[in-house]
């Protein structure tokens, strides 16, 4: 099947199922929501069981949620069937719909601060921009106050830190990878245990938490410091969805959503030093970049999610790095 007539077919099937599911009687009392990761994965348990949980707590029971997984539609393809209304919410990365969207890197590009980000406009201009998608931006939730680290087989010994080596990145850290000295390697997720154990690569980037959850340690003997860079966990809602609800059922899922992202940077921040013990308890080690690395590697990663940003974004991203930038926001 040629890629233009499977994307036809997908947007038929997408279009057939929503047809039949607006045919149920579909009430703002039960949602339905896409998740980019099973319910027993980190980011879903501590950003959509709590969201559901203040969700409940705040519609007295009123307001329910069902969700679905990447078992049931892959995370790379959940985007559509949120627009097209098959499902109400969408909890997901920017990453996994970059080549339509690749505008939620540029919140990745500002310090975790949940409550400044929606003073200084950057939320409401990210959101403006995912109307023009069929989407409203419900939530995004910082996953720790710093996010991410290279795992390594090797310390770092001098200048440039990462000099020779080949480290296995994506579109987010790739310029860290690159200012650093290295070369970046694209490979699936689940190659990075074998890669690492063979010497394919030399090093992976990675967030702080789920290096243990892989046993990635096995295979590697080094965490780089500094820490370095935000991730976002975003929650979406279907635009006419959002809609359909009343202004008090809005007002309570927003309320929810600014309750999760305030917590989640605690949250997270504690699931990552209850790793990072484990891991040293396992072996590993802490090596340091070089000074010159050091002080250059959140301008990197910054400049890096703003370039990623406008890629999609635009106008739109422009304006949330204008934002960021009067609001003090920025790396």
């Amino acid at each position: 099947m040629k890629r233009e007539d499977n994307m036809n077919f997908k947007a038929f099937a997408f279009a057939c199922a929503a047809t039949a599911l607006s045919a149920l009687p579909a009430t703002a009392a039960d949602l339905r929501m896409l998740s980019s990761w099973p319910e027993n994965q980190a980011y879903t348990a501590n950003v959509v069981t709590p969201l559901i949980e203040k969700i409940k707590e705040l519609s007295g029971g009123e307001i329910s949620i069902t969700v679905s997984g990447p078992d049931v539609v892959p995370a790379f393809e959940q985007l559509e069937p949120v627009q097209a209304g098959v499902f109400d919410l969408l909890f997901t990365h920017p990453a996994y719909h970059i080549g339509t969207a690749s505008i939620g890197l540029g919140v990745e590009g500002t310090r975790a601060d949940p409550a400044l980000r929606r003073s200084s406009g950057v939320i409401d201009t990210l959101d403006a921009y995912y109307q023009t998608l069929g989407l409203k931006a419900i939530a995004v939730a910082p996953v720790g106050s710093v996010a991410f680290n290279f795992i390594l087989r090797d310390p770092i010994t001098g200048y440039p830190s990462l000099e020779g080596r080949k480290i296995r990145g994506t579109q987010t850290y790739n310029p860290v990878i690159e200012g650093a000295g290295a070369s970046p390697v694209i490979l699936p997720m689940t190659d990075i245990y074998s890669s690492l154990q063979t010497g394919v690569i030399d090093g992976a980037g990675t967030t702080l938490i789920g290096i243990a959850e892989k046993k990635w340690y096995e295979v590697s003997n080094y965490l780089s410091r500094p820490k370095f860079g935000t991730v976002g966990l975003f929650v979406f809602m279907n635009l006419d969805s959002w809609d359909s609800l009343t202004p008090e059922e809005q007002e309570i899922i927003t309320k929810a959503a600014m309750a999760i992202e305030m917590d989640s940077t605690e949250r997270f921040d504690t699931l990552a030093a209850e790793e990072e013990a484990f891991l040293i308890e396992q072996g590993m080690e802490l090596t340091e970049f070089a000074k010159e690395d050091a002080d250059k590697v959140e301008q990197i990663f910054s400049d890096g999610a703003w370039a990623t940003a406008r890629i999609t974004g635009g106008d739109f991203a422009e304006k949330m790095h204008q934002q960021a930038e009067e609001a003090g926001l920025l790396q």
